[in-house]
């Protein structure tokens, strides 16, 4: 939520931050701004609310803002309602300090009658004008430097916060405080870069750093040095990231949305082959041995959104195969219920960003506990990757679009190895079955390339329910996981009510929304329940629905029930989860396009949750 870039060089700023808040337009946010300052002169702020375009428009593509050295932010209303006003950067009274911050700032109302009792005055409805006058106060106060008024405002600061400062005593300079909120930090050829996420240096550097918890860096031209809380300086190496800059553009694709359901194969099978080696699964670099898994009393998968689907499917895998009690739980619940978890238990943290807030908390709760932790991000270096004690990477390469495809696909993928190597290790499977999943398992990428081929199809039914006010996804076991996912795209990127019911409860209230005309979407994967899915599919037809089936490629008699059929490849029915949700993928996007929305940028949504 909310992005930040930075920028100081050789070369005008303002140009470079708009196109890096360009490609952090996918976090979320209602207003943008710049600040540029060009040496020893006056810096200048311009801020607008709404779009992008609305700052580009302002400010002549970055053209009108001279100066080599500056920040930019995307917000993210949160104190203080969407406005010019309330927009970033914001500065103190005399323009000394200027900064933008994502995060919260818990503690504003005590820090803001202080300084308000120490003669500042306010114009935003901000809790970061609080923070960025606090700092302002340090620095006049103990004439310490930037670095000494940053950690004296930090250990005053309850919250969560990424800031990105310039001063006035020190042009040319960026300087940056972290705590919980993610920010990166590249610095090449004389040039230093700040950004909230890696699409927006990408294609400018590959090598950045990771700025710890409580830690500072300042940032001059082509160099960066970094200070922990007590200002002393301290090393850090730099990470390279694989991705390159052309796995950030559209590549001709109309929305990032539908270009990601296509590289789905290819995310799957990196992320196989990342761990699949001569038909066998080595989880070396993960850091689990067999005997560690063997000594693993119970899981708990914590995540939130999508992710969470995917605990949900991994819970129904990982316990028929490795028969090992599996509980699944949403991060902004695990730690307030005060969890009982045995101490030989393994708490796995599921994030695309690895940077989301409830499941980065979830995560230190289950440290607290003294409970091992494994981590299944996307993003190398970030919050939860170096906090967890293990590390599973998913290969998706970065990700855009709001609403997750290939992230949450690949996820699947970790969930499926980790499932079948814990069967293994604990003799719930012999050798023969689990050569068979493993070789089933590398056959998903191309049953995937069937599925999307199939895709003009699904546009065309799409296009008849893009008026639908309301939409219900049913499935039973593997498929009500399945349906959870399905609902979820629907509903964030097409707007249309949606709700995912475990079939077997619609007797139970669900059954009374059914009205003539509502789309059920009835999944069934699962050979075991095929026929009690059948029947709970006539029981919602007889009250008027209009149904549509998701099936494997065989299960013909299903068109005696159903108004329209979607097939898909058949597979062990433990990864139908992964051939299933790619229909339901671009059936929401589909339905999004119909209704002329903006697929990749959904409303009130952000890529990365990273305050609570």
């Amino acid at each position: 939520m909310c992005g930040i870039v930075g920028f100081t060089g050789n070369r005008p700023a303002a140009p470079i931050l708009l196109d890096g808040l360009a490609r952090l337009e996918y976090r979320g946010y209602d207003s943008a701004g710049l600040a540029v300052r060009d040496g020893e002169n006056r810096p200048e702020i311009v801020k607008a609310k709404g779009r992008l375009r609305v700052l580009v428009e302002k400010t002549n593509g970055g053209l009108a803002l001279q100066g080599d050295c500056g920040i930019g932010h995307t917000r993210w209303a949160t104190h203080g309602e969407p406005s010019e006003l309330n927009a970033h950067p914001h500065a103190s009274d005399d323009l000394n300090v200027i900064a933008v911050h994502n995060g919260i700032i818990e503690n504003y109302q005590e820090l803001k009658e202080k300084l308000i009792k120490n003669g500042y005055h306010f114009v935003s409805q901000t809790d970061t004008e609080v923070a960025i006058k606090l700092i302002d106060y340090y620095d006049k106060k103990y004439s310490g430097g930037p670095v000494d008024a940053l950690a004296r405002a930090m250990m005053r600061i309850r919250g969560s916060y990424a800031l990105a400062a310039m001063f006035a005593s020190h042009p040319g300079e960026l300087y940056v405080a972290r705590k919980d909120s993610p920010m990166i930090i590249g610095v090449k050829d004389g040039e230093s870069f700040i950004a909230s996420d890696v699409p927006a240096i990408l294609k400018y550097t590959r090598n950045v750093y990771y700025i710890g918890n409580m830690e500072i860096a300042r940032l001059e031209k082509g160099k960066v040095t970094f200070y922990n809380i007590d200002r002393e300086e301290i090393e850090k190496t730099p990470t390279e990231i694989k991705w390159d800059a052309e796995a950030a553009e559209k590549g001709g694709f109309e929305h990032f949305m539908i270009k990601e359901i296509h590289e789905q194969p290819r995310a799957v099978q990196d992320t196989i082959n990342s761990v699949v080696h001569d038909g066998k699964i080595n989880l070396t670099e993960v850091g689990l041995t067999d005997e560690e898994i063997r000594s693993i009393s119970e899981v708990y998968i914590v995540a939130c959104g999508s992710a969470y689907h995917v605990g949900v499917a991994t819970q129904y895998v990982m316990e028929d195969l490795a028969r090992i009690p599996v509980r699944v739980d949403l991060a902004s619940e695990f730690r307030y219920r005060r969890p009982i978890i045995d101490k030989n238990a393994l708490v796995i943290i599921v994030s695309q960003s690895g940077e989301t807030a409830d499941s980065l908390a979830a995560l230190r709760e289950a440290k607290n506990m003294g409970i091992r932790t494994l981590g299944i991000v996307n993003v190398v270096g970030s919050s939860i990757a170096r906090e967890a004690d293990n590390v599973f990477y998913t290969l998706a390469g970065p990700e855009i679009a709001v609403a997750t495809t290939k992230a949450y696909s690949t996820q699947l993928i970790a969930g499926y190895l980790l499932s079948i190597q814990f069967a293994l290790a604990r003799g719930t499977i012999d050798e023969a079955k689990y050569g068979e999943l493993i070789a089933e398992l590398q056959t998903l990428p191309d049953k995937i390339k069937r599925v999307l081929d199939d895709k003009e199809r699904i546009q065309w039914f799409a296009a008849k329910f893009a008026n639908a006010h309301d939409i219900f996804f049913i499935g039973r076991g593997l498929d009500y996981a399945i349906s959870l996912e399905g609902s979820l795209k629907m509903k964030e990127i097409s707007y249309i009510h949606s709700e995912a019911y475990a079939a077997g409860e619609l007797k139970h209230g669900t059954i009374s929304l059914v009205e003539d005309g509502t789309l059920v979407v009835g999944v069934l994967t699962q050979p075991k329940l095929f026929e009690k899915m059948i029947s709970n599919m006539v029981e919602v037809k007889s009250r008027g629905a209009y149904l549509m089936g998701l099936t494997s490629y065989g299960n013909y008699s299903i068109e005696d029930t159903v108004d329209f059929t979607v097939y898909i490849p058949k597979t062990d029915e433990h990864f139908a989860t992964s051939l299933a949700v790619v229909p339901l993928q671009l059936m929401g996007y589909y339905v999004s396009v119909a209704k002329g929305l903006d697929v990749d940028k959904p409303r009130n949504l952000a890529k990365s949750v990273t305050v609570e």
